[in-house]
């Protein structure tokens, strides 16, 4: 069995409405990461200097030695952009959720006292800011169990939600094993919450930003001037709150860092972006905390069907009727590569249509003289399965006129003598009247057409079934 993990569906064309509090067309969230002091550095016990979103843009990693010019970098973060930052939003009066890394929030006694009198949430960003890929599973474990500890060593209360960002393929699942978080925030992959089943448990995710976000000051493709970053969160802003006067709200999440935005040449952006927000009107401004816990009473966790994780009985007595009398077709599908984009009506059929298209012709013959006569002796004789049987009463061909029901025998005798296989049509997208117009149009076809045509309905048939099944 081969399945494949990555949810590429999502919420699909139709997000829900998240219903942000007052009406609001738009959630802006801001995040403050403070990470001076959690670096990479000899003092910290690491094997080499930190190499990571600074001004020395492409800088490499000194092993075994201390990088003077880094570390002052970070320091400037923690001693001047932290506080230009601070005033900025405490004057403006926006909620900021920060993300710490503990054992720098361990290292700044007073931006935490600051940070706490001000009313920001304060997140965890792991014990340290350091590449966790090639760290062993035990030992991240280990790690996010202290950074919790530590964290609340040092502010009073256990952090609520969770931020590695410099993440390994095993963090997400490790921090909802942990089982204390609302969200976390490792992924980047929609502009609203979602939950995941990981861990044992239902976890809320609150995805976090890496476009709208100052590290692109420090990346070599990315921002020169702070005119730039405030344009680039304006067309952010302006896309996601028109989306959200249309309909369908979203949450703009935008991340900075004390010693990028910081700096005296940047900072001004984030006052300009604030400014125009409030101007355009119809925001909540929300800490990612205040957005997860109202996401989780508007959308709890709910359980649905989940194609990709049933086995292959279930699978098969769940689809195997789907194309009529023909359960050998969801038998191979599930064979295939299945994942969550396939817990659909979408999905199931794109996966049950790519064996029946495959499948050799006498096959997919057999699928077509499977499916019965429309209004014909198997109808009057309550012979058809459910499903027909529903469908050719949704067009009223469970209440034909003597004269309709002649004519559709006459029509379905010559259609089978020219053909080799019954007429067949998507009942539930005609009337009556329109199944009779192409009966009448559809028997003048060669054969070969109409196979193909034959084809393209019972896949149109499959799918208005799975419809009543699963959700599209």
């Amino acid at each position: 069995m081969n399945r494949y993990p990555r949810d590429m569906h999502g919420y699909g064309p139709t997000p829900p409405d998240p219903r942000w509090p007052d009406g609001a067309r738009i959630a802006v969230q801001f995040v403050v990461n403070y990470e001076e002091g959690g670096e990479n550095c000899i003092l910290h016990g690491d094997q080499a200097s930190e190499a990571f979103l600074s001004e020395i843009v492409g800088a490499a990693q000194w092993p075994g030695q201390r990088h003077w010019n880094m570390e002052s970098i970070y320091e400037y973060g923690a001693r001047a952009g932290f506080w230009r930052l601070h005033r900025i939003f405490t004057e403006a009066g926006i909620p900021v959720t920060v993300y710490g890394v503990a054992t720098a929030l361990a290292r700044s006694p007073a931006q935490v006292r600051a940070m706490q009198e001000a009313g920001w949430e304060i997140a965890s960003h792991g014990l340290k800011w350091i590449e966790h890929k090639d760290m062993p599973e035990e030992e991240e474990r280990e790690a996010i169990a202290e950074a919790v500890r530590l964290h609340a060593e040092v502010t009073g209360e256990r952090p609520r939600g969770w931020y590695t960002g410099r993440c390994s393929v095993n963090t997400v699942r490790l921090a909802a094993e942990e089982g204390g978080f609302a969200y976390i925030a490792d992924t980047y992959a929609d502009d609203l919450p979602y939950w995941i089943r990981v861990g044992g448990r239902d976890q809320l995710i609150v995805p976090y930003t890496l476009d709208a976000n100052d590290m692109r000051f420090a990346t070599p493709q990315g921002f020169n001037t702070g005119e730039q970053f405030f344009t680039y969160l304006k067309d952010s802003f302006d896309c996601l709150h028109a989306e959200g006067v249309s309909g369908a709200p979203k949450m703009l999440s935008i991340g900075l860092h004390c010693r990028l935005v910081g700096r005296p040449g940047r900072a001004m952006a984030i006052r300009r972006f604030i400014d125009y927000a409030r101007e355009r009107g119809g925001v909540w401004f929300a800490t990612r905390l205040q957005i997860a816990e109202h996401w989780a009473r508007e959308h709890p966790p709910r359980r649905v069907p989940r194609p990709s994780e049933m086995d292959r009985a279930a699978f098969v007595e769940s689809f195997g009727g789907v194309f009529e009398h023909s359960p050998w077709i969801a038998e191979a599908a599930h064979a295939l590569e299945l994942g969550p984009a396939h817990d659909t009506a979408i999905g199931v059929h794109s996966a049950l249509a790519r064996v029946f298209r495959s499948a050799p012709e006498e096959r997919r013959l057999e699928v077509l003289k499977a499916h019965p006569d429309l209004a014909g002796r198997l109808a009057q004789a309550r012979r058809l399965t459910a499903e027909s049987t529903a469908e050719q009463a949704s067009a009223g061909l469970d209440a034909l006129t003597d004269e309709e029901r002649e004519r559709f025998e006459k029509l379905n005798t010559a259609y089978m003598e020219k053909h080799g296989f019954p007429f067949i049509i998507a009942v539930r997208d005609h009337d009556k009247a329109g199944i009779l117009a192409a009966f009448e149009r559809r028997i003048a076809n060669d054969r070969e057409t109409e196979f193909a045509e034959a084809c393209r309905q019972v896949e149109r048939i499959a799918e208005l079934r799975l419809r009543d099944l699963l959700p599209s």
